[in-house]
């Protein structure tokens, strides 16, 4: 071909048409597997069996009524053991702690990819309900009390994140709206020793019921739940590094120190609502109990 050929136009049309319909058919291909692998979340969270969600859900309302425990019969322990009024502060603290540093251990250990989560939950649930009943039986002072709470923070640590864990282990599609639930379940379960408070009870009673409900949901949990279709295993250790990388992202940092902001408001709401309402209930000369 001599460098002074020159190419039919309708021969450059027809190379472009090629190219487009060849260029159009990859980007269906790519849609259409897309969409084959969007169909099969879906097919896969249709198969899920119905219990999961609800046994996750009860696992976690239960487990997590240990939270809270403490302070529904803080009055009553209070006035048995003539303890300060800062007694309040120090035990939600101390629970608070226990839960950053459990968190911590099991993010630098990678214990969730490295064991089965649904029997972590199990052992946190069943520790935690031993620490929670001991304290009727060995507790006489307020030190005692708060090492007992510091370490049911640390069992709650293999608890609610966890239970989240074990949710989104299950879920693809579906994980906000399981998540929401497990979220409601969070907010019931640490307000539910209120609601055994208003029952007429001795406050031993009240921390005893808690343990068996956490225990209940520990043992439903492994014994209804197997390891999720979307569960990743792995045992790769913890890299201080990663943080950094992490944070660098603005999207992440923002949304993260958010939700510290959020949880701090949380925890201080629910540890004074109790106060503010038997203040309310005393004023108004209402006896419940």
């Amino acid at each position: 071909m001599s460098a002074n050929h020159v190419v039919p136009e309708c021969e450059v049309t027809t190379k472009i048409s090629e190219l487009s319909i060849k260029t159009g058919s990859a980007e269906e291909r790519l849609d259409d597997a897309e969409n084959s692998r969007s169909r099969k979340d879906d097919d896969d969270d249709d198969e899920i069996p119905s219990r999961i969600l609800p046994c996750i859900v009860y696992s976690l309302f239960a487990g997590t009524s240990l939270w809270f425990a403490g302070n529904a019969v803080l009055p009553a322990f209070m006035d048995e053991l003539n303890l300060p009024n800062s007694s309040l502060q120090i035990l939600t603290s101390a629970v608070q702690a226990g839960f950053i540093v459990g968190t911590l251990v099991s993010a630098a250990s990678n214990i969730t990819d490295r064991f089965r989560p649904t029997r972590i939950f199990l052992c946190s649930a069943l520790g935690g309900a031993i620490l929670n009943g001991l304290i009727p039986l060995i507790v006489h002072d307020l030190a005692g009390m708060t090492s007992l709470r510091f370490l049911t923070g640390v069992c709650l640590a293999g608890i609610y994140p966890v239970g989240m864990k074990v949710a989104a282990d299950w879920y693809q599609n579906g994980l906000g709206q399981a998540l929401g639930f497990l979220v409601g379940a969070l907010v019931l379960g640490t307000a539910f020793p209120f609601l055994l408070r208003q029952i007429p009870q001795p406050w031993e009673w009240l921390l005893f019921e808690t343990s068996l409900l956490a225990a209940s949901g520990g043992i439903l949990l492994v014994t209804a739940v197997a390891d999720g279709p979307h569960r990743k295993a792995g045992a790769a250790m913890f890299d201080p590094n990663i943080i950094w990388s992490v944070f660098q992202a603005c999207d992440f940092h923002v949304a993260a120190l958010g939700y510290f902001g959020h949880m701090w408001e949380l925890y201080a709401f629910w540890t004074w609502c109790p106060q503010v309402w038997d203040a309310y209930l005393t004023r108004h000369g209402v006896v419940v109990g």
